[in-house]
């Protein structure tokens, strides 16, 4: 299980006065920098900067890896000892933010505790930034780190100043299952197909062909993990596997062709089509859902491979969703996308947020 040390601080210069806050979140084990965040708020108290930090660190945690287990390290005493319910909330501008900071991560996934200032700088420092930021009329940007070794294809050309080195996710579709000819819907809440022999000789394909990666990041249903084997063998590379980049579950729709469910399902089917916040009959997930931790799990990737090339192999779904995000289209523009078996698609993300699709649908190496 992912373990996370958050350190988060606020401040107040003049307790109310202009405020901000600053978290950093870890990794536990290795202590490695995973994420910063700050931002000044206004006007407010020391103490409401302060779990205004905790919040954030904690989203952070939560965009990194949602089913982590954190350790908070505060020098707050009044926040460690009320969060850690040995105080009680008496303030009634405390009490909505513990409640918030409380339901960010599943109860009993956080400890918290108490450290003396000298040992949270990142955080006070990351908090000062913001406040001075904020007196310029600013909002805190991070600042920029050592860049990693240019990579060995040439970075995208654009219209604006360097961006720095991407990290950048190569993303590819497993290969044909037997359902696949049959365009039959194959999710996660199905019957978990391997590949076909076609589908195979799509994964030897596309081992051969791939580039280099510095990491193999695969969903954990059977015909991905067929298709990342023979790359990570290539590659010398072990696999992590990512629930995050799992299909959809489909629900009711699991094991039918598209004429099948418009037939079975004629209304559940037209109103899925229609919303992306509507789900399958049958417990599916609708295509908000699946964004959400596709997201997550893209951060999380993004969080730990900083400048990095990275091997994702994952689904029809996932693959749209992360292009459509990157794109900033709507949900509907999936619907747009025509995605191969075993087909290449590159995004690289940037450190300013950005995002540049460098192909998509890539079928070169079946050829």
């Amino acid at each position: 299980m992912t373990r996370f040390i958050v350190e988060a601080d606020g401040g107040s210069r003049g307790n109310p006065g202009p405020a901000g806050y600053g978290a950093v979140v870890r990794d536990a084990t290795t202590g490695e920098l995973l994420s910063e965040t700050a931002e000044y708020i206004g006007t407010a108290t020391n103490n409401v900067a302060e779990y205004r930090g905790l919040i954030a660190g904690l989203r952070a945690a939560f965009a990194l890896d949602a089913s982590a287990t954190v350790q908070v390290r505060m020098d707050s005493k009044l926040v460690v000892e009320q969060m850690s319910g040995r105080w009680k909330i008496k303030h009634p501008d405390m009490r909505p933010l513990a409640v918030e900071a409380q339901g960010v991560f599943p109860p009993g996934a956080v400890r918290y505790e108490w450290i003396p200032r000298e040992r949270n700088k990142d955080a006070d420092r990351l908090a000062n930034e913001a406040m001075d930021a904020g007196r310029r009329g600013e909002r805190w940007r991070p600042r920029e780190r050592a860049a990693e070794p240019a990579p060995a294809t040439p970075p995208a050309v654009g219209w604006g100043p360097s961006a720095g080195t991407p990290t950048t996710l190569l993303l590819l579709r497993h290969g044909e299952t037997e359902l696949t000819p049959r365009k039959v819907f194959s999710g996660s809440g199905g019957t978990d197909p391997e590949l076909s022999d076609v589908g195979r000789a799509q994964a030897e394909a596309a081992a051969a062909a791939l580039p280099e990666a510095d990491a193999v990041i695969s969903s954990p249903l059977a015909r991905c993990r067929q298709t990342a084997e023979p790359v990570a063998a290539r590659l010398g590379l072990d696999i992590r596997y990512e629930e995050g980049f799992r299909e959809t579950d489909f629900g009711a729709f699991e094991g039918l062709t598209f004429a099948e469910a418009r037939e079975r399902h004629p209304d559940a089917l037209e109103a899925w089509l229609a919303s992306p916040d509507a789900q399958p009959p049958g417990g599916g997930e609708s295509f908000t859902a699946v964004a959400r931790r596709v997201a997550v799990a893209r951060d999380k990737t993004l969080a730990r491979f900083p400048g990095r090339t990275v091997l994702v192999v994952t689904h029809v779904t996932p693959v749209k969703t992360l292009l459509r995000l990157a794109l900033d289209a709507p949900p509907r523009a999936m619907f747009r996308m025509e995605l191969s078996p075993a087909a290449l698609t590159e995004v690289a993300y940037y450190a300013d947020g950005n995002a540049s699709v460098r192909r998509f649908n890539d079928t070169g190496h079946l050829r």
